[in-house]
């Protein structure tokens, strides 16, 4: 059976699968990627420094690049300061963002040390005062992404989302764990079905949707109007695949054959290529007078990423060792080449 899409504002977000935002995974590569094989009701950027874009970084102007083909995109942007916010969610929306997102959910210190992320769940005032001074910036439609608190002392998001709400955010994600955990323990979903009682606006799940079963069963325990996945997508579109047609009432597609993986991986590292020569096309990029040094940056950047491609190949195990040290593509081509004969000849040997 079909689960039904929902709106924000005038957006469409149908299947009601999101895609989280993640920094160093969801930029424009991957995001190409999982629109194409998964197509996804919604998909995030990585999240975006006020501060660094008020200074005018050009490495985190770069982050909001959009490409037509993924909409609709949110843009989402953390800091904790109102106006430097305020500031850089209209210089999102006029980069072309669909949504603003606002990140309260973030727990890592460099980011907490700052006030931002998840440490603004500690001081509620300031909070709301950041949405409402972005969402008087701008004319597309304002999100918030927080966690359950910032320890198990209080369950702070029923509050702060109905305030959030007031301040005129039209949709509310949770991360159905607290801040101190960061990604331990298993995300409790009753906290979900719990602040589904406070707030109107749709409001999405996060935390250990992995699987397309994760995906129902999180929809149907909580009343949450959509599922967000974020590290099982990790160098895995598939994954967001089989949960998008589960979710669209259809049969959930067989894992990819070798050959899949291999061909995206490739398409993934010559994307991220393309956007370091400031392009969107990798031929384009193969006569960019900086190609070998985009190539260098956006390899190296994949190093963690594009051994997962190949994760559970039979004997591949020390070719994604090497992956991890891969400075170009023909290097990367030569790897992934080895991993294609070591599959076929294990299958060979099988059937004999």
């Amino acid at each position: 059976m079909k689960i039904p899409g929902f709106n924000i504002g005038s957006i469409v977000v149908d299947p009601p699968l999101v895609v989280a935002p993640m920094e160093d995974v969801t930029n424009i590569a991957f995001r190409r990627i999982a629109k194409r094989i998964a197509r996804p009701g919604l998909m995030f950027t990585e999240f975006v420094s006020a501060m660094a874009i008020h200074y005018g970084a050009v490495k985190t102007l770069s982050k909001m690049k959009i490409h037509p083909d993924e909409r609709p995109l949110g843009i989402q942007i953390f800091g904790g300061e109102p106006s430097v916010m305020a500031e850089t969610a209209r210089i999102a929306e006029e980069m072309g963002a669909d949504l603003i997102d606002i990140n309260m959910g973030c727990w890592v210190p460099k980011v907490c040390k700052t006030g931002s992320g998840a440490a603004l769940l500690k001081d509620p005032d300031l909070a709301e005062n950041i949405v409402r001074a972005v969402v008087k910036s701008v004319k597309v439609p304002v999100s918030v992404k927080v966690r359950a608190g910032w320890d198990y002392s209080l369950f702070a998001a029923p509050d702060l989302a109905k305030r959030f709400q007031d301040a005129g955010a039209q949709m509310i994600t949770l991360h159905a764990r607290f801040a101190k955990q960061g990604f331990d323990g298993v995300a409790d979903w009753n906290l979900l079905e719990q602040l589904r009682k406070s707030v109107q606006v749709p409001l999405i799940g996060n935390g250990d949707v992995k699987t397309p079963a994760d995906a129902l069963a999180m929809i149907r325990q909580t009343g949450v109007d959509g599922v967000m996945v974020g590290r099982a997508a990790i160098s895995n579109p598939w994954a967001l695949q089989r949960i998008s047609a589960a979710l669209q009432g259809e049969d959930i597609p067989a894992e990819p054959r070798i050959e899949d993986r291999i061909e995206t991986a490739l398409e993934h590292a010559k994307l991220l290529i393309a956007h370091e020569c400031g392009t969107f096309e990798f031929q384009e990029a193969q006569a960019h007078p900086e190609y070998d040094q985009g190539e260098l940056r956006a390899i190296r950047a994949l190093r963690g990423q594009l051994p997962l491609y190949i994760k559970g190949v039979t004997g591949a195990g020390a070719l994604r060792g090497r992956m991890t040290s891969v400075s170009t593509l023909a290097d990367l081509e030569g790897i992934l080449g080895e991993a294609a004969l070591i599959y076929r000849e294990s299958q060979l040997s099988t059937v004999s």
